[in-house]
């Protein structure tokens, strides 16, 4: 061993790295790169340029391919990088040149480049490589370059970028480092929370002392009675998303509060542009004083004569801030301006520059400032993003990122979201701090004003944020069939603001004879937690969703409807319009408008238009093709075929033939396809006759006649709607059975009992209406009971009107008789000739003791109508146990999904939030619809 080698014991040196960052291994060739890197790190983190050139060339020492070896080195670290993973590069990197394309690589991917440097003597590197078969001949000079090079460089590694530089000098140095992998300072997976995100605060003390008070926490005071700090008795954790200060009244006071808090760790805190511009000012840097920062200086000289040290900590505190936090195992991001996902947990000056400012377009809008570009609008990632920095009137949530500044300073609250429970607590603002430059409305996602449809709010694959069931993804495929049917076949989409979910029918009975038995929804929502339960009866007829508004102005004004005279919509569950003529939908409207107007709903709901969930009948009037290609067809050939069969056995039975077992068999499948044909006749009516055509008809509506075929098989005799003298509606019914969203108000949460009271108020004012009009056939309340529900009170009959009420029942599903009782109503309901009932928690909403949510209805239909869905001969034995086979977990899936978009769509549309924004609830539901899933179920 030469003298060169013979260093003396040295202490350990750690060498700190952080857990995702460039390594870059520096040294003349034989200084030991290759070994310290298998020594410390792993070997799928090591890419070696000799490995490269090998992998290239089969030789590993061929210098001509080294271009192609280190295009391949590049390319592979830019993968690792690019999923996160640590990467050593191991290479002699001695020249600059190379050192920069490292550097340009790891800014690519936003993480710090380390150099470590291997400063080992000439000689040493000389004796390495003699004792290597395949370096044995390398000139002497090529190590004495690399040398002087590495010389040349040691005093410019920071400057030409590296993050951190370690020089291990000498070999027994190289032997005695230790590497150590340091967590970066923006990665807190490890906490949990639960954590209170607060929105900025600008100044505003005693908004945020409210707040923190709203939110459970004490504050800690000084001998002053300043309030130096605070915590939550629950160990909660407040994380601010920046600008504490600027603009507002006390910025040291907020800023005396936040520090404190961090620095007891009950909070953390990422900076905002205004801290940033402030750090920047105390550390002496000529900035521009404008956007409230003179107001911070002005306070922070008034502070210096009670505390000399104040600005220091304050510089020490900003510049301690870190860009971002990753926080709760990686699903909660917080930055100030918001982060793209490309973006969480890493470091560098594009992250830092985004998380403060975000990203602007480069256009300035009407009030001079900056046009920010919605990021938010692509996010598809899987952490959630809680920002600030853009105000906007209410917080609500887009592709899983929230905006939290509300505005406290401009008079609007102070906002902040607990998590994980995702809920929003605010205070508002004590009064208008500081003038805004324009009113406090934005073009960030989610603001009360927003832009058109855009087709990329459709296309792809989605994922909804719903405040019932959290993120409901739609699938690209699904998405592509639901855009063909909306662009080719629906309504205004002004119009367009809910589409009804689907519902999930009760589990499966094994009751002989029933398919579907209320006894199983009973038991299925005992099991849930849910006791009070409301059975409805379930109208057979096609579903309907009426926007109607109280003119043609309200149309215009606040759904922005195209055409002059329109009040409104009524269309279909897959957001058709109901009627081809719109004179007709009109009137429909214009009818609901009056009992709307006569019930006092206006008024009493303080709204000029309303959302109502309904059923349009006769089922005819929509499913026409249907019952002419489908239904009407089995009926005419049934009659055609069993009479003549039926005779001729009967003859050969005569005649002493053993046909008993074939006519019994062809008797029953007889009497099974007459069944059939007269359960869908039930919901068949002519409409357009005069009314008085349809009196004494039987509750389930007037029978078609000769629908489905007479003797001679005749088609359906269903004529489109004519005039019966009170504006062409005779025979047509609408059955409301929710209102679903006024002014302001999403009314689909209200108690079933209390919608269906509404309902009631409608029904009747029509009545009254139309008998103050002189119409003998007028029905309402006073029309008669047709069956009462448990409290003895009687829901209001038909009568003749466009409105027909919904008879219901309310069952105890923990009380024995109560649930023996509802199951005698449906037993009556459907021998009556009902298609059956829905069965719904009274309390909309409900959930499990688990906080799981539960079916919002179940439907139960009766043994006729299910012959409609499974075949006239479905009841036989063999058949019903084929048919208790269903498949029922996806379908109640798709129900609560669809059920959690419409709620969602509903709350924003209440919440006057942009059109775009309910249009994507609304196409998601649409786009569930394509799923594949058993149609009967």
């Amino acid at each position: 061993m030469t003298d060169e080698m013979t260093d003396e014991t040295t202490d350990e040196r750690v060498l700190a790295v952080p857990d995702l960052a460039l390594v870059v291994l520096v040294g003349a060739t034989g200084s030991g790169k290759s070994t310290f890197a298998a020594r410390h790190f792993k070997p799928t983190e090591v890419i070696s340029s000799d490995v490269c050139r090998g992998l290239v060339s089969d030789d590993e020492n061929d210098q001509g391919a080294s271009a192609d070896a280190f295009e391949l080195l590049h390319f592979i670290a830019g993968k690792r990088l690019a999923a996160g993973r640590l990467t050593v590069v191991d290479a002699t990197n001695v020249q600059s040149d190379s050192r920069k394309q490292l550097i340009a690589l790891a800014r690519q991917y936003d993480v710090l480049p380390v150099a470590i440097v291997l400063d080992v003597p000439e000689g040493v590197c000389a004796e390495r490589n003699a004792a290597r078969p395949d370096r044995a001949a390398l000139p002497r000079h090529v190590i004495q370059r690399h040398r002087r090079e590495l010389q040349r460089s040691l005093r410019h590694l920071e400057r030409e970028g590296f993050r951190t530089v370690h020089v291990l000098r000498g070999v027994a140095e190289v032997e005695a480092a230790t590497v150590t992998r340091e967590r970066r300072y923006n990665d807190l997976r490890h906490l949990s929370g639960p954590f209170d995100i607060i929105g900025d605060v600008h100044g505003c003390r005693g908004e945020l002392e409210s707040l923190l008070g709203d939110l459970g926490y004490e504050l800690r005071r000084d001998e002053e009675g300043r309030a130096v700090g605070a915590a939550h008795p629950q160990g909660r954790t407040a994380v601010f998303v920046g600008d504490l200060v600027d603009r507002g009244p006390d910025s040291p006071g907020v800023l005396r509060l936040v520090m404190g808090m961090v620095a007891d760790g009950s909070a953390l805190c990422v900076p905002g542009n205004h801290e940033n511009k402030l750090g920047r000012y105390l550390a002496g840097t000529t900035v521009k004083l404008a956007h409230g920062l003179p107001e911070t200086i002005e306070q922070l000289e008034r502070e210096d004569a009670r505390d000399p040290d104040f600005r220091a900590r304050v510089a020490a505190f900003i510049r301690s801030l870190v860009s971002h936090y990753v926080l709760d195992g990686g699903a909660l991001v917080v930055a100030h301006a918001g982060l793209l996902e490309k973006y969480h947990g890493r470091q560098s000056g594009r992250v830092r520059s985004f998380a403060l400012y975000g990203e602007t377009t480069g256009e300035t809008d009407a009030f001079g400032l900056p046009v920010r570009y919605p990021w938010a609008e692509d996010y598809r990632g899987r952490a959630a993003v809680v920002y600030g920095h853009t105000p906007v009137p209410r917080a609500t949530w887009l592709n899983n990122t929230i905006c939290l500044d509300t505005g406290c300073v401009f008079g609007g609250a102070l906002t902040a979201l607990r998590w994980p429970e995702r809920e929003l607590v605010s205070t508002p603002a004590e009064k208008v701090w500081y003038e805004p430059v324009k009113p406090l409305v934005s073009e960030a996602p989610g603001g009360a004003d927003g832009r058109p449809l855009d087709l990329n709010d459709v296309v792809g694959r989605r994922v909804v944020e719903t405040r019932e069931l959290g993120r409901v993804a739609v699938k690209e495929e699904n998405a592509a069939a639901a855009l063909e049917v909306m662009s080719r076949f629906a309504v205004d989409p002004s119009l367009l603001a809910y589409l009804p979910p689907t519902m999930a029918p009760c589990p499966t009975s094994s009751r002989d004879g029933y398919l579907e038995h209320p006894a199983e929804a009973f038991a299925a929502y005992r099991a849930d937690g849910v006791r009070q339960v409301v059975c409805q009866e379930k109208h057979m007829g096609s579903r309907a969703v009426a926007l109607v508004c109280r003119d043609a102005g309200v149309a215009r004004e606040r759904f922005g409807a195209t055409t002059a005279e329109v009040r409104g919509v009524l269309h279909t569950r897959t957001g058709r319009p109901f009627f081809a003529d719109p004179a007709l939908t009109d009137r429909v409207l214009g009818r609901l408008a009056e009992a709307v107007d006569g019930a006092g709903l206006w008024a009493e709901l303080d709204t000029d238009w309303l959302l109502v969930d309904a059923e349009l009948m006769p089922w005819s009037l929509k499913a026409e093709g249907l019952l002419r290609g489908q239904y009407a067809a089995v009926g005419a050939a049934s009659r055609a075929v069993f009479p003549g069969m039926l005779d001729a056995l009967e003859a050969a039975a005569g005649r002493g033939l053993e046909v008993t077992e074939l006519l019994a068999r062809q008797r029953e499948r007889a009497a099974d396809a007459e069944a059939f044909t007269e359960a869908h006749r039930r919901y068949c009516w002519r409409v357009g006759d005069p009314p008085e055509d349809r009196a004494g008809q039987s509750t389930a509506g007037h029978l078609a006649g000769r629908s489905a075929g007479g003797p001679a098989g005749g088609a359906l005799d269903a004529p489109a709607p004519g005039v019966d003298g009170r504006e062409g509606l005779g025979g047509i019914r609408l059955a409301p059975f929710q209102l679903l969203a006024g002014q302001g108000r999403n009314l689909a949460l209200l108690p079933h009992d209390d919608q269906l009271a509404l309902i009631d108020r409608l029904v009747a004012a029509e009545a009254d209406l139309l008998a103050a009009a002189g119409d003998v056939h007028a029905g309402g309340a006073a029309a008669g009971a047709e069956v009462g529900d448990a409290r003895g009170v009687a829901a209001p009959g038909r009568g003749h009107g466009l409105l027909a009420s919904t008879r219901r029942l309310y069952v105890d599903t923990e009380d024995e008789a109560s649930v023996a009782a509802g199951i005698q109503w449906w037993l009556d309901l459907t021998a009556a000739g009902g298609e059956g009932m829905v069965v719904k928690p009274v309390r909309a909403g409900a959930r499990t003791a688990g906080g799981k949510l539960v079916q919002p209805g179940l439907k139960c239909r009766g043994p006729e109508y299910l012959r409609l869905v499974y075949g006239p001969e479905y009841a036989r034995p063999e058949n019903l146990e084929r048919l208790r086979e269903r498949h029922l977990p996806h379908k109640r899936s798709l129900a609560l999904r669809e059920y959690a978009l419409g709620l969602e769509g509903l709350e924003r549309l209440a919440g006057a939030e942009p059109l775009w924004r309910v249009h994507e609830a609304v196409f998601a539901v649409l786009a569930l619809e394509s799923e594949p899933v058993d149609p009967r179920l």
